[in-house]
């Protein structure tokens, strides 16, 4: 059974992350937003602190600030970066990551000490500074410290990609979590189409690759058309997985068995 975090974070162990915006707010607001954190996921992962002029916010929010270039979302100075860049030394390993409008979620593993702390303090502090400066406010963004979970079972490790990946739905499938999608086809192109999450480059459809470590989880999910099949297979069964789901819980309540990984009801571990 997955626990929330109580303990010190361990080397080389795999952590559920997840962020909620303060008063359940929107986080994300437009395409910018996600590119920014987009990026910042690949520009923190690293030892060093990053330079104030690789990631230097043009207040002026841009007439493309729509668009998926990153040079017109964000004011990056490409001759600061070339200056100022040293080889990264990585201090987690990204697995999977989606962000939603008001929460993300990742699939980490710890390198280092203190690593995913220091990661996380990095990616919601730089984010909050942008964000802040951005919409002219102040205080906090998201809902107190980032919430942990140790992945520590087989299920749980096998399960929590195809969950996070499995997110966008909610935002126009939102009956998945009870077993119900009547165009599995429909939602399938809905996440192919979802740029915010690592589910395109697991997939095959190059998006984001260089922010995930994508060879440590093939070994469970099986190669790009493996990974696809195995997606389609689950929306097909969504009713007969929601149905095991509730079984999982009455025997957790009845504290009868250890009860598996629960997909489908999982968001309230992390969320409540």
């Amino acid at each position: 059974m997955a626990s929330i975090r109580r303990h010190p974070l361990v080397n080389n162990e795999i952590y559920h992350i997840c962020c909620r915006g303060v008063e359940k707010r929107d986080i994300f607001l437009d395409k910018g937003d996600y590119l920014r954190f987009i990026h910042d996921l690949y520009e923190f992962n690293d030892i060093e602190n990053v330079p104030s002029s690789n990631i230097r916010l043009n207040k002026r929010k841009p007439s493309t600030a729509n668009s998926f270039d990153f040079e017109a979302c964000l004011d990056l100075r490409g001759p600061n970066i070339e200056k100022n860049k040293k080889e990264k030394k990585p201090i987690v390993e990204i697995l999977a990551y989606c962000a939603m409008p008001n929460h993300f979620h990742l699939m980490i593993r710890q390198l280092v000490d203190g690593g995913v702390t220091k990661f996380m303090r990095k990616l919601n502090g730089g984010y909050v500074k942008y964000f802040n400066l951005k919409y002219d406010r102040v205080g906090p963004l998201f809902q107190g410290k980032f919430k942990s979970i140790l992945v520590n079972t087989d299920s749980h490790f096998y399960y929590l990609p195809i969950y996070i990946h499995f997110n966008p739905l909610d935002l126009k499938f939102p009956e998945w979590r009870k077993g119900f999608i009547e165009d599995n086809e429909e939602s399938l192109r809905y996440l192919k189409g979802y740029r915010w999450s690592s589910f395109q480059d697991y997939i095959g459809q190059k998006n984001f690759p260089s922010i995930i470590k994508k060879d440590f989880l093939e070994t469970s999910l099986g190669n790009p058309d493996k990974y696809r099949k195995s997606m389609i297979e689950w929306l097909k069964n969504l009713k007969e997985n929601y149905k095991k789901g509730q079984k999982q819980i009455k025997q957790k309540e009845q504290k009868t068995t250890e009860a598996p990984f629960d997909l489908m009801n999982y968001e309230g571990l992390l969320l409540e």
